[in-house]
């Protein structure tokens, strides 16, 4: 592929994600896409033949921003496992605030089309098997080591996810309800993120006999 062939399709894949992440995939228009991307309808589709390919590329693609980071962190096992945690934490809040349509979309898209968690998870099942394993083999030793309090490593993952995912999942509701702007407040989702990691540093500290 030419370097001009490389940057038309950047340029589909940034446009296809704007509207998938505003739309969905029943909303968006490859014809809308095309536009914004500068391309003609015909150009698009030599490039992705459906509406569903384009779709299931920018899926895989946001998958993989919200598990590669932490992934990553994970895998360094020669940090103390509390700031592995306290990092991993802060990659994958960092992700969802840059792109803060995510968790909605993901939602929105499986509830829709449950033949999309296929989709998820081949992306998650190449790693999340080991990871869990990995996880609670180094729970085990630092535990052991006195330097946390016990804790399965399902429920470490989901306490983590949940904590960052839910405020963006409940942002439109809560705004709405308060009459609060989140953003408004450049400070917020800073110490938003700070709350989430001493939650979690909190829940691992060994309890005082």
């Amino acid at each position: 592929m030419t370097k001009h062939q490389n940057n038309k399709e950047q340029a589909i894949l940034a446009a296809a994600k704007e509207e998938f992440l505003d739309k969905g995939y029943d909303g968006a228009r490859t014809t809308s896409i095309a536009r914004a991307a500068g391309v003609t309808h015909a150009m698009l589709h030599y490039y992705f033949k459906t509406k569903e390919q384009l779709f299931e590329h920018i899926f895989q693609e946001t998958m993989g921003m919200l598990v590669e980071g932490i992934l990553e962190v994970f895998t360094q096992t020669d940090k103390p496992f509390k700031e592995r945690i306290a990092e991993a934490l802060g990659i994958h809040f960092e992700v969802i605030r840059q792109n803060p349509r995510l968790p909605l979309f993901m939602i929105r898209e499986v509830a829709s089309r449950p033949e999309r968690f296929a989709i998820i998870k081949n992306v998650i099942s190449t790693f999340a098997g080991n990871l869990l394993i990995a996880l609670q083999r180094d729970i085990d030793q630092a535990v052991a080591k006195g330097e946390i309090s016990h804790i399965d490593a399902t429920t470490l993952l989901l306490d983590m996810i949940s904590l960052n995912v839910f405020p963006f999942i409940v942002k439109p509701v809560f705004e709405a309800a308060t009459g609060l702007d989140l953003n408004a407040d450049s400070k917020f989702w800073e110490l938003r993120k700070q709350e989430n990691t001493q939650l979690i540093m909190r829940r691992l500290t060994p309890m005082q006999s």
